[in-house]
């Protein structure tokens, strides 16, 4: 068995029964069950939702996104051999974690194979909750352009890079485009304040302005949660991103959720903590992976630079990658899994028959 055959690149061709287009993001690819066959799993396997609710079947691939480019690999590896399994297996891991702590629930309700995540439809809130223990990354580099205030919050002069902050900061974006806000340019990916949301609630999809309070809590505990287990590790939590939405239960009750993936490689930076202590930076996440790449590259203004995203495009198309490269990847994402799950990442002989035979057999979503 190849290496290339141990990897899912392409996640969208799967013969699952749906009426509906697939939705296929970068990494992972969505697929909207039929009225009939999400009543008929809500009875038989008793979800948590209500009897009506769409449900989708959620698979992960094993391709590597960065600078807004997928890439590739020499021997036609079109991913990273783990990474699919790992990015899953550490989200669920946090969930359990976040759900035994008296936080809020998520998005999933069966995990019927390493790769895939059975979903209940949520009304998304319009907001890429990012939350900052450190000065690193974008943010470093703006304050080192002389930049003070992010998204309405003031920073003191003579930070370092790399330094801890004062305090953990809440830094949220936009998700997606957004129309008509006062202040709010229409664009993906925005940096808005605390008091952009209270302002505008309902176009980011908040239910009430309480809900801000809650959503901030949520993002806090939920990050300070991770944090402690990871210093277990001796790991730091360095930032991460968090996604929420609305569901109702099978009660009636409209609660706000976990969405997406938590405290992964993909999501949040996560350094080697003796390292740092001995003034290196040792990345445990897709960071590592940007900073290869901006190494491998002669110009990598191309990378960084988001007027030259059709050289960038070219680049990433054009370019097959060392394996090697990709295999110290590999290494990074299903490490810090084994780690942080304590179990084994094993990579599957044959992910997408396996895949197609289980929801198949145990679920009758294949015909």
């Amino acid at each position: 068995m190849s290496l290339a055959n141990q990897v899912l690149a392409i996640n969208n061709d799967l013969p699952i029964r749906t009426d509906k287009p697939v939705h296929s993001g970068k990494v992972r690819s969505v697929y909207w069950l039929t009225d009939a066959d999400s009543r008929r799993l809500i009875q038989q396997k008793g979800y948590n939702v209500q009897p009506d609710a769409p449900l989708a079947i959620m698979i992960i691939s094993d391709r590597i996104s960065a600078f807004d480019c997928i890439w590739h690999g020499e021997g036609g590896l079109k991913g990273v051999p783990g990474k699919g399994a790992a990015l899953n297996a550490i989200s669920n891991h946090w969930f359990k974690l976040f759900k035994d702590n008296g936080l809020a629930d998520s998005h999933i309700l069966d995990i019927p194979h390493p790769f895939v995540w059975i979903v209940q439809k949520a009304k998304p809130v319009m907001v890429e909750a990012i939350c900052r223990q450190y000065i690193t990354g974008s943010m470093w580099r703006s304050y080192t352009q002389g930049e003070r205030n992010f998204c309405g919050i003031e920073l003191p002069e003579g930070l370092e890079k790399d330094q801890k902050l004062p305090e953990l900061l809440m830094t949220p974006s936009t998700k997606g485009i957004l129309k008509d806000i006062p202040n709010v340019p229409e664009a993906d990916d925005v940096n808005v304040t605390r008091q952009d949301l209270i302002n505008n609630y309902q176009a980011f999809n908040f239910r009430n302005t309480d809900d801000i309070n809650y959503y901030e809590k949520l993002l806090t505990d939920g990050f300070t949660v991770i944090s402690h287990e990871l210093a277990k590790l001796d790991q730091i939590f360095v930032d991460t991103k968090f996604e929420f939405g609305y569901v109702t239960d099978a009660s009636g009750n409209e609660k706000l959720i976990y969405m997406d993936e938590v405290g992964t490689p993909d999501s949040s930076r996560i350094w080697d903590g003796a390292a740092y202590r001995d003034g290196q930076i040792v990345e445990n996440s897709k960071e590592d992976f940007r900073q290869v790449l901006l190494n491998y590259f002669p110009d990598p203004d191309v990378l960084l630079n988001k007027e030259r995203m059709p050289e960038r495009f070219a680049l990433a198309a054009d370019n097959a990658l060392p394996q090697d490269i990709l295999m110290q990847i590999s290494k990074i994402y299903t490490n810090i899994a084994e780690k942080i799950t304590g179990q084994p990442i094993t990579l599957s002989q044959d992910p997408k028959n396996e895949i197609i035979e289980i929801l198949r057999q145990e679920y009758q979503l294949i015909d």
